[in-house]
């Protein structure tokens, strides 16, 4: 684990749950993408390729963020973030990229301002960092477990205590402990939860 003060002091690096090393990130737009693919449910993993074989004795820069995926694995392309390189440099890290067996996904501005997930997303990750006692976290996980999926709302009543538990989900959905539907609709009472499996 990585510690706070190492993730402050080195904004250019992201991790999260699905992270086993910081990526860095130095775009504002490729952070984003990263916060959407850490809550996004169909995103088992992220990792992180600097150089890979473009044949047989050439490595190549790639600077690769990598998204495994129920169906395979991806490199992100996000377009506002993209590195500018010559069509000779291009051309070399697309072959080194198919080496690796990994397929293109391209993110758009338009996809990164997509609505509501853009703002659910936004908030759900203002909480991140937040710490969540282990007798609430063990309520809600208990709460999902025994009922199955439910509506925020609903849960949050079944789990009521002295403070507002809504900081606590968010949170728990950072730590990739629960699915939070980020895409339907605004973030509210109706939005569905349920624990990651």
């Amino acid at each position: 684990m990585h510690s706070p003060k190492a993730r402050r002091g080195r904004p250019d690096l992201f991790s999260s749950a699905k992270t086993a090393a910081p990526i860095p990130a130095r775009h504002p737009a490729l952070r984003e993408a990263l916060a959407i693919a850490s809550l996004d449910p169909a995103v088992k993993a992220i990792s992180y390729v600097a150089a890979a074989n473009a044949g047989p004795a050439q490595v190549i820069d790639v600077d690769a963020v990598v998204l495994t995926l129920l169906d395979g694995s991806y490199y992100l392309d996000v377009v506002p973030a993209r590195r500018v390189r010559d069509l000779d440099e291009e051309g070399l890290a697309l072959i080194a990229l198919r080496e690796l067996g990994l397929q293109q996904l391209v993110i758009t501005a338009e996809d990164l301002r997509a609505e509501p997930r853009r703002s659910n997303v936004r908030l759900a990750w203002s909480y991140k960092d937040r710490p969540v006692s282990v007798p609430l976290r063990l309520r809600i996980l208990k709460a999902l477990a025994d009922e199955g999926p439910m509506e925020l709302g609903r849960l949050l009543e079944m789990v009521s205590s002295d403070r507002d538990p809504s900081p606590a989900v968010m949170s728990l959905a950072c730590s990739n402990l629960l699915e939070l539907d980020l895409t339907s609709e605004p973030l509210g009472p109706s939005t569905l939860v349920r624990s990651r499996t």
